[in-house]
């Protein structure tokens, strides 16, 4: 299989068709080698449009989802970055390849650890391992952080682990019917949000709606 070509049209056939026109996100799409991430059985789907199990019933989002969300947080080389949900690695490069540091958090200590082996050529990634469904309470404050499984609601915690002017990347709701938006902080009390699309993410584990009983 063309890897490099597989690459280039999951760029223009997938992600650009999608308003992704941010030339620093379509070029990392083309630069970082995407079937990397996945186990060698599955190589040869990595730059489909399709989300990717990964293990533990976890996915790799679909590319145009990562790429949108990507586009949306603008991430410059000044900014702190907080992931959760290290999964197989590969927005982790990508947002380690767009930002200063990035700190991630996984639950599965398996799967960062195939993930750390996939970034050793990274030198600003911090690795957590933890739940972090609702807060991680490192005591730090972002300029960035994105949720990369879904939340039934917007963790409280998150809002106010942003920067003036930081934004966050999370998709919420109940499947279905759940939206990517970003937020983004304007002042001590206040966030801005902007809807990005309508989407159906696995939840972060932990994070799901509670089940609703009725007589």
């Amino acid at each position: 299989m063309n890897f490099d070509q597989a690459r280039f049209f999951m760029v223009e056939q997938q992600i650009r068709p999608w308003d992704v026109l941010d030339q620093k996100v379509l070029d990392l799409f083309l630069e970082v080698p995407r079937h990397q991430f996945v186990e060698e059985s599955k190589q040869s789907l990595a730059y489909s449009d399709i989300e990717l199990p990964i293990g533990h019933d976890e996915v790799m989002m679909a590319p145009k989802v990562e790429a949108k969300l990507l586009q949306a947080l603008d991430i410059d080389g000044t900014d702190s970055v907080l992931e959760i949900g290290t999964g197989s690695g590969f927005m982790t490069a990508l947002i380690a390849s767009l930002g200063e540091s990035v700190t991630t958090v996984e639950i599965h200590e398996d799967l960062q650890q195939v993930a750390k082996e996939r970034l050793k050529d990274y030198n600003n990634i911090e690795f957590q391992i933890g739940d972090a469904s609702q807060d991680w309470d490192d005591g730090k404050q972002y300029d960035v952080i994105i949720l990369t499984g879904s939340v039934a609601t917007i963790p409280t915690a998150y809002k106010e682990k942003l920067k003036l002017g930081g934004r966050l990347a999370v998709i919420s709701g109940n499947s279905p019917a759940m939206t990517a938006q970003t937020l983004t902080r304007i002042s001590e009390v206040e966030w801005e949000t902007e809807s990005l699309f309508e989407t159906d993410l696995k939840p972060l584990v932990n994070a799901e709606a509670p089940e609703v009983f009725s007589l």
